[in-house]
């Protein structure tokens, strides 16, 4: 079964890419402080957020000063997801590790997500074919929806 997936690189108080996977009609997110990396060598911290709601997958522009995740979002990648193994995404969550396949414009592959404890958890690409020591937040700056930059969203 193939769900939703986006990643949103947001400038709040710091900049990080927000990860959001569609589990059971929610957006499960982690913030990545780093982004992506598509080096398995790689293990990127993800700090667990709330979920947030399937329409928060195609939110462009600013969160403004006061509200939750204040700053700039721009949709840095999306695409659909396919949960690796036995079980549900969800079950597989609860149990700390989801291994799943990405089929985005940017992120594409094999990755798995582990829970190292509490909110903190681990985003690592899996070998294959995509793999690559190439910095992707570098190469590929630009949203997939709108072409703009972070740095060209503005407040209206």
């Amino acid at each position: 079964m193939r769900n939703i997936f986006v990643v949103q690189e947001h400038l709040a108080r710091r900049l990080h890419y927000d990860l959001r996977l569609e589990v059971e009609g929610v957006l499960r997110s982690w913030a990545l402080p780093k982004g992506p990396s598509l080096d398995p060598s790689v293990r990127r911290l993800a700090v667990a957020v709330e979920p947030h709601p399937l329409e928060y997958a195609h939110f462009e522009g600013v969160i403004p000063q006061g509200e939750y995740g204040a700053g700039t979002v721009i949709v840095w990648d999306r695409g659909t997801y396919i949960p690796e193994g036995a079980g549900t995404a969800r079950a597989s969550l609860e149990e700390g590790k989801l291994t799943f396949t990405l089929l985005g414009r940017k992120l594409r592959g094999s990755w798995v997500i582990v829970r190292i404890r509490e909110q903190r958890w681990l985003l690592i690409k899996r070998h294959d074919r995509y793999s690559s020591a190439k910095d992707i937040t570098s190469l590929a700056p630009r949203s997939v929806i709108s072409g703009r930059l972070l740095s060209d969203v503005s407040a209206p």
